[in-house]
This record gives structure tokens, sequence and C-alpha cells, in this order.
């Protein structure tokens, strides 16, 4: 090849990549930073290019001792976790004005280990289940479930739940349980945190056995999980706890996904008839919070109605019924609605349009705006019914779409996503512990972000899942260590679109797309500002404390 013809190659590649990044969702934000912002974003580059090729890189040849002697970027999650606090990297995004959390679950934020220290130390919770509970590897885990029970008397003496003569479903003080664990309380507590969430071996070396096994394990932590949080003094305690982990991540806002269950009031052994004193302890604990010294410039939070997709038609018109009951009750605190559960084993969306259609028409009668918010395509299938959700999110006003996992394999559905406005709210690392990817580098989000649809990062499930608490940080570093493409200005924009498809208040379909356009004053249009002040201001500090490594990394990085 002449000198010549590699010149006209060189420029025709160098056309074709800048053409390319046109198309992208990022494209107009990292073409519209300021100065401050594009030497933060060199910045950035440059110490994750330093890092992947030395703090993630397994040296040849060299000898490693541990269970996992191999290092690289975008590695598996259940084993970079821990290795990532060490970088500077990880440093700066934990600095970050991240937005909105717009896709996480309640149930699975509050920390695990530390609900079991309340129903350790709060007198009235019990433990029972269907059978004693065997340990040992090959013992399969029972059904157990947590109760809150303050005025049930305890008997001086109780069977084991650990023995062979404990009876089926015997109320067994939790605090007796932990104390008659043959391993004590600490043996206790780790067996009980292994039965409530996904274990490093399930999310490492378990893939094999696939989506429905995960789930299966998946599902049961919720069940056993309820009885703890939905007992009022807990859930007042973990509410402010969560609010501020959220706020010292640099999360503004939070969509808290829920399904409402019996609820136990405080001193109280029975639920309450329905889920408004739920909301009514929710609208106060997070009212004192937002008032607090800790909470200043915290924005709020709101739920999304939740019903479990699987469940018979009588129970699914019943929660929607609830929904719009509890929506006039309390119009500030619910956003919208959704569906949840596994998508393969559930009933989908166009089994569901009865009611859907009938949830609208009461809405309009009632004069209630309840949008949906659906999970769609939360799967590996190509044209099964699960797939298929993604056509019936779309066609019935999805707002935003739940994970979207399958929309790469859809161009006209990835058209229409992006010709309606419909935001992907993107969970990677609850996507790689639940099997539908080994690690993030095979995850299809940079297939939708090359072809600009709008995304934000959301942690779904995080105490379940083994975050270890409940910020963004983990997905953003993850996502920015694996994707060359995505840089500050890639990450930037999820956090500024996550504000943008925020729904902070009550708005009309014309309203909604007029608060996303950014063409309309108000609630939106000035916590935009706010983020993008605040943005500006973490650029400056990227810039003032790590110029250094600016001057000791290697030559310019491309954005």
């Amino acid at each position: 090849m002449t000198s010549t013809k590699i010149t006209r190659h060189l420029q025709e590649r160098s056309a074709l990549l800048h053409q390319e990044t046109t198309t992208r969702h990022d494209y107009a934000f990292k073409t519209n930073m300021s100065p401050v912002a594009k030497s933060a974003a060199e910045i950035v580059a440059r110490i994750r290019q330093r890092e992947s090729e030395i703090f993630w890189t397994t040296a040849e040849g060299s000898h490693h001792e541990g269970k996992h002697p191999v290092v690289f970027p975008g590695m598996s999650f259940a084993i970079s976790r821990d290795r990532m606090h060490q970088t500077s990297l990880y440093q700066i995004v934990s600095a970050m004005p991240k937005g909105c959390l717009l896709h996480a679950h309640m149930e699975a934020m509050i920390d695990i280990d530390w609900m079991l220290d309340q129903a350790l130390e709060i007198p009235g919770f019990w433990i029972s289940s269907p059978a004693p509970l065997k340990l040992g590897a090959s013992a399969q885990p029972k059904p157990f479930e947590f109760h809150y029970r303050p005025n049930r008397p305890v008997a001086t003496a109780t069977a084991s739940i650990w023995e062979d003569d404990y009876p089926p479903h015997a109320l067994i003080p939790v605090a007796e349980a932990a104390r008659t664990h043959p391993s004590g309380e600490s043996g206790f507590r780790s067996w009980a945190i292994a039965q409530m969430t996904i274990t490093e071996d399930e999310a490492l070396y378990h893939h094999h056995r696939g989506i429905f096994d995960v789930w299966k394990k998946f599902a049961s932590c919720f069940r056993r999980i309820a009885g703890l949080f939905y007992a009022e003094p807990i859930f007042r305690r973990g509410v402010p706890r969560l609010l501020q982990q959220l706020h010292s991540d640099g999360i503004k806002y939070a969509e808290l996904r829920l399904v409402p269950r019996p609820f136990h009031r405080e001193g109280s052994d029975h639920p309450e008839p329905d889920a408004r004193y739920f909301f009514e302890c929710f609208a106060q604990e997070l009212q004192r919070y937002c008032a607090s010294p800790a909470g200043q410039g915290f924005w709020g939070a709101r739920m999304i109605w939740t019903a479990i997709r699987s469940l018979p038609d009588e129970d699914i018109r019943a929660s929607m019924q609830a929904c719009l009951d509890c929506k006039a009750a309390y119009p500030d605190l619910i956003a919208g609605f959704d569906f949840v559960g596994q998508e393969d084993l559930g009933r989908p969306l166009v089994d569901l349009l009865p009611h859907c259609e009938w949830f609208q028409e009461e809405c309009t009668q009632r004069n209630l705006q309840i949008p949906f918010f659906f999970h769609a395509g939360e799967c590996l299938g190509d044209g099964d019914a699960t797939d298929g959700n993604l056509v019936d999110a779309i066609l019935l006003q999805s707002r935003r779409i739940g994970h979207a996992f399958s929309l790469y394999k859809h161009p006209l559905l990835i058209e229409m996503v992006k010709e309606r406005r419909i935001l992907i709210e993107m969970c990677p690392i609850s996507h790689e512990i639940l099997r539908l990817t080994a690690n993030i580098l095979t995850h299809p989000m940079p297939a939708l972000q090359a072809r600009g649809v709008p995304v934000s990062l959301n942690n779904d499930d995080p105490a379940i899942l083994g975050h270890g608490g409940n910020g963004l940080s983990y997905d953003f570093y993850q996502v920015l260590i694996a994707f060359e493409n995505t840089g500050l200005g890639g990450l930037a924009t999820m956090a500024e679109d996550s504000v943008r498809w925020a729904a902070f208040e009550d708005e009309t379909e014309a309203q909604w797309l007029a608060g996303v356009e950014g063409t309309m004053e108000g609630v939106k249009a000035s916590r935009l500002q706010q983020w993008r002040a605040a943005f500006e201001d973490w650029c400056q500090w990227i810039v003032q404390e790590f110029a250094q490594e600016l001057e000791e990394s290697n030559p310019k990085v491309d954005q």
C-alpha cells in the first residue's frame, strides 16, 4: 500500500469514527462541555487508562494466591467491588453528582445485616419455618419467615428451630434462634444473610445454572426480608438511613418501587388493613429527613407502586384499586405504576392489557396522574413472550422502561423509543448477578447508547445483590472502567438524563415531554440547573485534585 493510499485510508477512518460519534446519546453533551469539564474529562481518561494497564492487569508469569488470581478492567462485580475502592477513579466517581435514582426496589435496599441487628435488638421479632432449619452444604434451605409480634408472650421453654423436634410453623424469638444456632449468634447472622442475599458463589460460579435458578433464590430473598422490612420499628429507622446513604453518594432524589404488603404498626400484632398507614410512615420519615441538617439539599423521594405480574386477575385488580386509593390519599408520594417479578415466569403485558386499560380509564375518571414505568425485556429471549413486553410497554406509553436488556435486538423499537422520548433504566450490576451477562464487558448498553437511546444508571436491588450500600458509585465505576467510549461526558449525560426523566411531580403527557425536552420552566428545569452547577463544581475539583495525574500519565487519550 502506497503512502498516498495509507493517508487516504487514515483520513476516511478518522471521518468515519467522528461521524459515528454524532449518533451517540452523549454527543451533544460532550460537544458542549465547558473548558474545565473537558480538562476534567481528559484527566479522568488518563487515570482510567493508567489504572486499566497497571492496577487491573495481572502480570504475565506471576504467581497469585487466593481464590481469584486474574484481574482485568470490567471483571465481575462480586470480586472487583472491594478492589476498586483502592483506585483514584473510584474516588472521583464517588464524589460525582449522580442526579436521581430511578430504578430500585425499596425492600431490597435496606442492608440485611443492619435489619438483623434491629430484629435482635428490638423486642417482638420472631422466626418460623415449615420444618426444622437443617444446616450444612447439602441441606436445602426452608422458606423461613420473620414476624413482628410484640405482644406475644415468650414461653419459658421453646423448641429449637434447628432440631428435629421443632413443630412446623412454630414462632421462635429471633434472639433465641440466634442463641441456639450451632455456631452462636455470629453463625446465625452469617447463615441468615446468606439466605437473604445472592452469595458470591451464586453470582460467580453458578452461571451455568441459568436465570431460572438464580431468580428462584432471588424471589425467596424478598419473602424472607418482608417480615423485617414491613414492621414499623425497623421501617422507621431504615428510611432515614437509606436516604442518607443515597444523599451521601451524590443522589438528590429517588423513585422507589415497592410491592405493598401487610404492614405491622409498632406495638401491634396485627397488620394494617391497607397500605395507607405505610405511606403515612414513609411521608413522615421523608419529611423529617429532608428538614434535618443531614437532609439539606436532598430533593426528596416518591414511590412507584408495583404489582406482582404472576398474580391472578382478581389480585392484580385489587392491587391496582389499592394504588388508586392510596394515590388519592397521598398524591405527592405515588409517582407511577409497574409490574414486577421474573418476566419469563410472569404474565406478559399483552395478557395484562385489559387491566392496564381499566387502570388508565379509572385514572381519567378520578383525575389521577399515575403513569406507567414498566419493566420490559429483562430477558435473554428474542421473539418470545417476555421479549414482546417491549412492544407493549411502548404502546402503553410507559414513560421509562426498566432494564430493556433485549432492546438492542430490535432496530424498529429502538427508533420508537427515541422518537417517543422513552428513557431506559439500566442496572448493569444487577444484570450480571442475575445471569443476563457474565460481566459488564458483554453488556448490550453501549449498543443502545451508540444508537442514541437515553439511559440512566441504577442499582435495582443493592442489599440482596451484595452492594454493601445504596449508592450508584459501583454502577458508575463499572461502566466507566469497562467502556472506552463512555468517559466523564458519558457518565454525566446519564446523570443529567436521570434528572430530565425523573417524575418529581404529577404531569400530563404534554407537560412530561416538555420537561424532558427542557422547554418548560418549573421544578425539573430548576433541578437541571442545580445539577449542572454541581457538575461544574465536581469538574473543577477533579482538575484541582488530580492535575498531577495528567502530568504523570501516558500521552493524551481521545475522548
